[in-house]
């Protein structure tokens, strides 16, 4: 069918004026967006310096971890009494593998100092030395002396480097972490630093998302950390040109944006101040540059556009003489034929509306079925409710979700009224239609009470329940229009049903979460229609001396946390669910003989775990006397407390805890003796699991709490530590070394090696051979 010229023309002509104001709009805002693209910058500068400095804390905090481990080693210890002579080659040895174990190429770490002023001795990369005759004494003991046994100081780099030792990074300075010694004593006289050279800090900055020439670094003393220009490193942040940092410092927000002038240009500075040490991250970004791109931005934009629209009216030019075809494609789907059409005397568009209003009306006929879904899905909800059977948190939720909650937070004042029908011997109905008769009353309560006074009522157990509401908080008020409405209510269903039917109601209550508690006072109420007879308003406050229903709901999800908490041996969490338990129940309002109940109850599960555990109770227990008489001696809820905690459960704790720990125990030395007997296999993690038949997970998390190392890092010790003995004993080949690990080749070990030890395999062999000879002494610098 060829297109028709009306329909060609008409859609031709509305594409291009939908397009030319959409084109210019598009055009006119991006030539306009200048602001709009500083802003998001300046967002993406603050995102990129937090980045950053998550990225240099995170590498800082490594290096202070590690140095924490050095420094609370026992090598350290024995060392800091030990004046470490000649005779000393073994202390000093493990001294050096403790340092060496820090360095490694991701916190950039260039060298661990170790010094003893009462001892007189200091140690570094290049050796051991004697402090009053190394050349910058005096300036390293005054670092003895600060206050702070930790803190980031600036350091030059020459006070670290001597003859022995070439300053490869020319880095004038460095960023060094200061721990003063023994950390245990009071009295301090020694020092432990880890260095990192400065101008090392640009390599923490992913240069592919953050250009590194708009980056600097200030410490706390306004001297520059990290600058562009590695000469500026040291020096204060004023001779860079920037004299804004006293702005910064007395802001008393943590990070920032502001504008300032530098060499009489604008700028946007971007700051973030550290609470770890002091330290402020600056982007300081040219405003003329932003501006340029957006104007780049904005002429590039402009062509596109024009482009844009030339080309959309070509393709509209073309493509209207095929508009038509999927027309026709979407006729023949729904099975219209051309002639039909026109016997119909309708076109295309009317036969395609009269399909859409059909669509329509079946979309109409799904969301009413959907709604049915919902209002059965709401009765459900309603009935856990009054049930008791949802938690304070899963009530909120549901009442939110079905609408109810900005209602019900507006009532201050609320009661449960229950309706149940009276039968009478000369009804006109029978006891099988009680379903489809209660199902009338839903629908009058429905009726004749107000939405916005209400829940939806639900039958349940042969009833029609539902909650009443007020704002006003006038008890008496509200008593007096409940009693008025449940009374209409009676009236109406006995005039258009002809039936007797009975209501209880509740006491008045303020908050929604007593609606369980109001229900059971609403059936105790209807129970007394044994006396009061058919057709009968019973209101709970005349049976029960204005009293509420003793709600004695036991907390039993708090005693299974507490006994699984038991089991797990988690003592901290066990004993604040004690005082939760215990809060929850002496929170009900009971006599001191109703109290006994739920503490009996308690003791009683507490000691069925016990036995099914396998715990006798002279294991707890070694007091000739009964556990519950000694219970019911107690008077003061401090009292019970203490008592249940020190007598049954920390007893049973430390029970559990001797388990575990053996269990664990047990476990770990067996997976060190696969590894000392494997280590020379692929060994995994999951084939040690198989052969001591438990999951992975578990036996991984178990050797690492006994271990501190996770099963790769011990398995990769223990070849190392074969490897050096190796090395040290034999003269093995070093390619048949890494073959008996299992290295893919020789070079993968030799680095390997390299990275662990700081020296080749090769090396390591002559330097031990070297150490046997008599006389051989320590290093030059001693």
């Amino acid at each position: 069918m060829r297109p028709l010229s009306f329909l060609s023309k008409l859609m031709l002509f509305a594409f291009v004026i939908s397009t030319l104001p959409v084109l210019f709009i598009g055009s006119f805002s991006y030539l306009t967006s200048s602001n709009e693209i500083q802003k998001n910058v300046n967002k993406s500068k603050m995102e990129l310096i937090l980045q950053i400095n998550s990225n240099v804390e995170h590498k800082l905090a490594t290096v202070n971890q590690t140095l924490n481990q050095v420094v609370n080693s026992s090598v350290l210890k024995r060392a800091l009494d030990n004046p470490l002579n000649e005779s000393d080659f073994i202390l000093y040895n493990d001294l050096r593998n403790e340092i060496r174990n820090m360095q490694s190429f991701d916190t950039k770490l260039q060298d661990v100092v170790l010094i003893n002023q009462r001892k007189n001795w200091m140690i570094k990369n290049s050796g051991l030395y004697r402090l009053d005759q190394y050349k910058n004494y005096e300036q390293l003991a005054n670092l003895i002396n600060t206050s702070d046994n930790t803190s980031w100081v600036m350091t030059p780099s020459a006070w670290f480097f001597s003859e022995e030792s070439l300053n490869v990074t020319n880095c004038d300075y460095n960023i060094s972490l200061i721990k003063r010694l023994p950390t245990s004593k009071l009295h301090k006289y020694g020092l432990a630093m880890a260095n990192i050279p400065a101008c090392s800090l640009k390599d923490f900055i992913n240069s592919e998302i953050q250009p590194f020439d708009s980056i600097m670094i200030v410490d706390e003393h306004n001297r520059i950390l990290l600058h562009p220009d590695n000469s500026m490193i040291g020096k204060p942040v004023s001779e860079s040109g920037f004299n804004e940092i006293s702005t910064i410092a007395d802001s008393p927000a943590l990070s920032g944006q502001f504008k300032t002038l530098i060499d009489k240009k604008d700028y946007a500075v971007t700051y973030l101040k550290s609470q770890m040490n002091g330290w402020v991250y600056l982007s300081v970004t040219s405003i003329e540059s932003m501006t340029k791109e957006s104007g780049k931005i904005g002429t590039y934009t402009l062509y596109v556009c024009l482009f844009m629209l030339l080309l959309s009216i070509s393709i509209a030019w073309l493509g209207s003489r095929r508009m038509y075809s999927p027309i026709e494609r979407l006729l023949n789907q729904m099975g219209q034929r051309k002639s039909d059409i026109k016997s119909k005397h309708a076109n295309e568009f009317q036969v395609i509306g009269e399909h859409v209003q059909h669509l329509f009306q079946s979309k109409s006929q799904l969301e009413k079925e959907v709604r049915q879904h919902i209002q059965q899905v709401r009765t459900f909800f309603l009935i856990k409710a009054f049930n008791g059977h949802l938690k304070k948190r899963e009530l909120a939720e549901e009442l939110e979700q079905f609408g109810y909650l900005a209602q019900v937070e507006a009532w201050k004042t609320m009661a449960v009224f229950t309706l149940s029908i009276d039968f009478c011997d000369d009804s006109a109905y029978e006891k099988q239609d009680l379903n489809l008769l209660l199902f009338a009353a839903h629908n009058m309560i429905e009726e004749l009470v107000p939405s916005d006074q209400r829940l939806a009522p639900v039958m349940i157990d042969q009833t029609v329940v539902t909650l009443i509401g007020s704002t006003d908080p006038d008890e008496g008020s509200f008593h007096q229009t409940l009693y008025s409405l449940t009374e209409k209510l009676q009236q109406e269903i006995n005039s258009y049903l002809k039936l007797q039917v009975s209501i209880g109601l509740s006491l008045p209550f303020h908050s929604v979460h007593k609606i369980s508690t109001a229900y059971r006072e609403s059936l105790e109420a209807l129970k007394h229609r044994i006396k009061l007879g058919k057709g009968v308003i019973i209101q709970y406050e005349n049976i029960n001396s204005g009293k509420h229903y003793l709600n004695l709901n036991y907390p039993t999800h708090k005693e299974n946390d507490l006994m699984d908490a038991i089991k797990l041996a988690e003592m901290d969490k066990a004993k604040e669910l004690v005082r939760q338990l215990f809060k929850s129940i002496f929170t009900l309002e009971l006599t001191p003989q109703e109290y006994q109940i739920p503490l009996t109850r308690l003791l009683n599960n507490l000691l069925i775990m016990m036995q099914e555990s396998g715990i006798s109770l002279n294991q707890i227990y070694h007091a000739n006397g009964s556990l519950f008489e000694e219970m019911l001696e107690l008077h003061t809820v401090a009292e019970i407390e203490d008592w249940f905690w020190s007598v049954v459960i920390h007893p049973m704790i430390k029970i559990f805890n001797s388990r575990q720990n053996a269990q664990y125990h047990n476990i770990s030395e067996k997976i060190i003796d696969l590894v000392q007997h494997y280590y020379d296999t692929d060994l995994t993690l999951e084939e040690c699991a198989s052969r001591l038949h438990y999951n992975a997970n578990y036996i991984s998390s178990i050797f690492r709490k006994e271990t501190q190392y996770n099963f790769s890092e011990y398995l990769t010790m223990y070849r190392f530590k074969m490897a050096k003995k190796w090395l040290e004993e034999t003269d093995m080949p070093i390619k048949d070394i890494a073959a008996k690990l299992r290295y893919n080749n020789s070079q993968n070990f030799i680095r390997s090696f390299r990275k662990q030890e700081g020296m080749t395999p090769g090396q390591y062999r002559d330097g031990h051979a070297a150490a046997k000879k008599p006389n051989s002494g320590l290093d030059k610098p001693m």
